[in-house]
């Protein structure tokens, strides 16, 4: 059984520019901005998407953050072929395939194209500002 002293908090992101990044989730994915602060000197956003919440703050004195590495395909998969957290995943309630189309739509890169994953749900991979991957799923 897992533990249940431990639920989800959130994701936190690093950007150079938090309000842009932060902007993109609300106007992409539908996310809402609960809080717009300061922290250690550096703008901090607070959205929620789904029962997620997504921190995306600015750069901190003395910090030198670098970009990560591209997604690349593989014979079978995608990974950004880095130590670390690779991706975050939703899983979206409704037609993936439609929600899609609306994503391409709004000029939005896939970096792996809707398809059928391992498990028979439906999956693809988008990019998101800072070199951010998100994965959407439907089962």
């Amino acid at each position: 059984m897992s533990n249940p002293a431990f639920s989800f908090d959130h994701i936190h992101l690093i950007s150079p520019d938090p309000a842009k990044a932060a902007q993109w989730y609300v106007d992409i994915l539908g996310a809402t901005l609960t809080a717009n602060t300061m922290a250690y000197g550096a703008p901090q956003i607070f959205l929620e998407l789904g029962r997620a919440t997504i921190i995306i703050r600015g750069q901190r004195a003395g910090e030198a953050p670098v970009a990560r590495k591209a997604m690349r395909s593989f014979a079978n998969f995608s990974s950004h072929d880095t130590w670390g957290i690779d991706h975050f995943g939703f899983m979206y309630k409704g037609d993936l395939a439609a929600f899609c189309e609306q994503l391409r739509a709004k000029g939005v890169t896939f970096l792996v194209a809707l398809k059928t994953g391992n498990n028979g749900s439906l999956l693809c991979y988008i990019a998101a500002p800072d070199g951010v991957s998100i994965e959407l799923m439907q089962h």
